[in-house]
């Protein structure tokens, strides 16, 4: 029997808003640690990285290693169901091929429940490698979101660079080019307002705004993200999720076409 609860809804609605975008269908595997989901977008371009631990849940019970393979736009939908404020449990019987989700509003006067068929998904696991990063930068997520928005409007990359003197996000198209460049902040009233720079070498990287931009819809789960960078390895774009876990996006630099 597996059964997880957590005390609000909204926690789950907006985990599966960040990545529902980037992923149709995915494998939640659960044991006793928690909740882990790891997979490739569509299009094989980023990887998605999910961890909700169980001692961030309201009540955690997971008798046997069980994965439940889920399609997210069918979650979505019953996620939208709950109400902010209702508590939701996810249930599953040991080699069940469906899912329940419970719904209880806060006043316990109302209970729903859906089932949701499971689907059998044959998902290769990837090993993502411990690296050390040359730069890693924390800034305020929704600072992130609009530079990665604003930069859009430009082009369709956006180039980050790291530096001793801070860190600048440029992009240029048809219509020209713009850049933003944050220095690290000194001091600062609101610790998630910070920027804040830990920098082994200086690294320019090149990254798909449209993936960026993806990764962003996952603001509303932290107050800051933090982006691990090194040359030649994939972007980490990260967002803790306050007292249960983290979910982290894995986007490869684009590579200089301009020799061929």
């Amino acid at each position: 029997m597996f059964e997880a609860r957590l005390l609000r809804s909204s926690i789950l609605k907006k985990v599966l808003e960040a990545i529902k975008d980037l992923l149709t269908q995915a494998t939640f595997d659960c044991d006793d640690n928690g909740i882990q989901l790891q997979a490739m977008d569509n299009s094989h371009v980023s990887l998605v990285s999910l961890t909700l631990r169980a001692d961030g849940f309201d009540k955690y019970r997971c008798d046997r290693n069980i994965s439940l393979g889920m399609n997210l736009s069918s979650m979505s939908k019953i996620l939208k169901c709950a109400g902010d404020k209702d508590t939701v449990t996810m249930k599953a019987q040991d080699n069940a091929d469906t899912v329940t989700f419970v719904f209880e509003s806060p006043n316990q006067e109302k209970v729903s429940d859906y089932e949701m068929k499971l689907m059998n998904l044959d998902l290769e696991h990837l090993g993502i490698p411990e690296t050390e990063y040359s730069c890693t930068i924390r800034l305020s997520s929704a600072e992130f979101a609009r530079i990665c928005r604003d930069l859009s409007q430009f082009g369709e990359s956006i180039v980050i660079s790291c530096t001793k003197e801070g860190v600048r996000f440029s992009a240029s198209g048809d219509i020209g080019s713009a850049n933003i460049a944050l220095a690290q902040t000194a001091s600062v009233d609101k610790e998630e307002e910070a920027v804040v720079i830990e920098m082994e070498e200086p690294v320019t990287l090149t990254f798909a705004c449209q993936y960026l931009n993806y990764f962003t819809k996952a603001t509303s789960l932290s107050p800051q993200v933090q982006l691990s960078m090194s040359a030649d390895v994939p972007l980490v774009v990260e967002y803790r999720i306050p007292d249960i876990g983290h979910i982290r996006y894995y986007l490869a630099p684009k590579i200089d076409d301009d020799d061929n």
